[in-house]
């Protein structure tokens, strides 16, 4: 009458590839999604057209032998729009974003700016007073994730200026998508 239960951790700060390659790899959840793209993802979590960055709570979730990839993502994707919907309500009513989607891109860059976790209320702060006096962010996450999977884990001064839409030295204002996986820490600053 008992079932066995197995885990899987999906980390703070994660961006979308490393959350299907965690799931990919868990030798318990039975893989339905071989290597369909990201947006046949979302659609067939119901949500066609949004990207899927930003949108998967991270947390250590159990389940029990049977479990999909697709079961395992949108039980994931329910916790974010929870975790989400909570601070949303829970916000400053002063805030220079103007919607919970607003919310998940600042929460993202956060999460990423973020080296202990006491820091995340001054770094919102930072981000918000920025966001108030349209000057531009100017985060290094968010040039990182415009620069994908050929970052080499050095920024130089020709990346800072590149226009990719997720540069914030370049561009004012919030890049388009979440850059990671907020927690409910960098959620709430």
């Amino acid at each position: 009458g008992q079932s066995v239960s197995y885990s899987l951790t999906l980390l703070e700060g994660w961006n979308i590839r490393q959350v299907r390659a965690a799931v990919a790899a868990h030798d318990v959840l039975e893989q339905t999604l071989g290597d369909r793209d990201d947006d046949t993802l979302m659609t067939i979590l119901g949500r066609p057209g949004v990207h899927p960055e930003g949108r998967f709570f991270p947390d250590t979730y159990q389940f029990t032998r049977g479990t999909t990839d697709v079961e395992f993502l949108r039980r994931a994707m329910e916790k974010m729009d929870q975790e989400l919907a909570a601070a949303w309500e829970a916000r400053a009513e002063d805030l220079p974003i103007k919607d919970a989607e607003e919310a998940l891109i600042l929460a993202s860059i956060i999460e990423k700016e973020t080296g202990q976790v006491e820091e995340r209320p001054e770094i919102a702060g930072v981000f918000s007073r920025r966001l108030r006096k349209g000057m531009k962010l100017q985060t290094d996450p968010t040039v990182i994730y415009g620069m994908g999977e050929r970052f080499d884990g050095n920024i130089r001064r020709k990346d800072l200026r590149e226009d990719t839409p997720y540069n914030t030295y370049v561009h004012h204002g919030l890049p388009p998508t979440p850059i990671a996986m907020p927690g409910r820490g960098s959620l709430r600053a």
